[in-house]
């Protein structure tokens, strides 16, 4: 028998962390974004006292499924998944042992548990378990698209390089002679020294876009203490690993990857201008050791993440769109419609301001 409870309390979260574990290891589409470590580490650097709604169903005592969500009052009332911009991904977690009984229960729990709220799940990757209570969904329901990001097959560097044209391919493999030839060497950060490595890793984020425009949430507090705070454990668990690059004995670089059992993803980085000034390539450096963790019993993956930046399209990468999944009960679906208009008018807006920069900028 399937018992779901809402959970809106910070300490029974935090309480939750052994079960919740268990639960992720039995999601094969879980990203690390779902771990728990990640999660409730954003939620103490993010969340909103009052606002917290974490559906959880369990068979017994065992935790089956769960939403982790939380309530937001604008543009719409809407329950959305916990993570925010800063996680690429969001999803539910369900086991992939109960089947359908526990997605029916985890469906019913949040048509419940919404209320007079939207229910907005943004960056839903394809195949993502949440896909299974949007398709179970009685009342109205809405899919469109989210983000873009770009994946890899998750095989080693050598076999990612064998897929370029012969020229691309050539250079690449030079780039990687004068990464050995310059004495660059790298090392797998063990788990008591994350805090520091993470530390030095966000100082040389901070330095390599000097003057130049950057992501300015990576240079706050809050985020800096979500990333000590939630990596450390997610190294520990395999969910994680970091990476530190050294010339000439000095760390000049240090890399953060997410793992899970389908996919491993660069997330964020720091470089020294130092690398760049000896002529390494910097991108080059960084996918190798990436590569080097989707062996043959890793992810089947490798995500470059969200963005379509145009040094990611040097690998021919597969583009994949994330999902935007809309759940309304009757009384909510005229907060629905109002996001999928908004949706489609700025997605018309960035196709006008698109076809103006084409044009060089000018007027009609």
């Amino acid at each position: 028998m399937y018992s779901t409870e809402l959970v809106t309390d910070a300490q029974e979260f935090a309480e939750l962390a052994p079960a919740w574990g268990r639960l992720y290891q039995k999601c094969g589409a879980a990203t690390p974004f779902q771990s728990h470590a990640w999660l409730h580490s954003w939620w103490l650097s993010y969340g909103r006292t009052g606002r917290l709604r974490l559906l959880v169903v369990r068979d017994g005592r065992e935790l089956v499924a769960a939403a982790p969500l939380m309530l937001v009052r604008r543009p719409v009332p809407s329950l959305v998944p916990l993570g925010g911009a800063i996680s690429d991904y969001g999803d539910v977690l369900l086991d992939d042992d109960h089947g359908d009984p526990a997605v029916a229960a985890l469906t019913k729990g949040l048509a419940s548990a919404a209320r007079t709220a939207l229910i907005d799940f943004r960056e839903v990757r394809p195949g993502g378990a949440v896909e299974r209570v949007y398709d179970g969904w009685r009342g109205p329901r809405r899919r469109v698209h989210d983000s873009l990001c770009l994946e890899l097959p998750a095989v080693p560097m050598d076999e990612l390089v064998a897929r370029l044209p012969s020229s691309k391919a050539q250079r690449v493999r030079a780039k990687l002679r004068k990464l050995t030839a310059l004495g660059v060497e790298r090392q797998i950060v063990r788990p008591d020294e994350v805090d520091g490595a993470l530390r030095r890793l966000l100082e040389l984020h901070q330095l390599q876009w000097q003057g130049r425009k950057v992501t300015s949430e990576h240079l706050q507090t809050r985020f800096c203490e979500h990333l000590v705070r939630s990596v450390g454990p997610m190294v520990r668990s395999g969910d994680a690993v970091v990476t530190e690059f050294r010339l000439d004995e000095d760390v000049v670089a240090v890399d953060l990857t997410l793992l899970s059992r389908r996919l491993a993803g660069g997330y964020l980085y720091g470089a020294h201008p130092r690398l760049r000034e000896r002529k390494a390539d910097v991108a080059v450096m960084l996918l190798d050791a990436c590569a080097e963790h989707t062996g043959v019993d890793g992810p089947r993956t490798l995500s470059l993440l969200r963005g379509d930046e145009p040094y990611k399209h040097h690998w021919r990468p597969e583009p994949v769109v994330n999902q935007r999944l809309l759940l309304a009960r009757r009384r909510t679906a005229p907060l629905m419609a109002a996001v999928v208009c908004d949706v489609a008018a700025r997605r018309r807006g960035k196709a006008v301001l698109r076809k103006w920069k084409e044009r060089g900028g000018d007027g009609p």
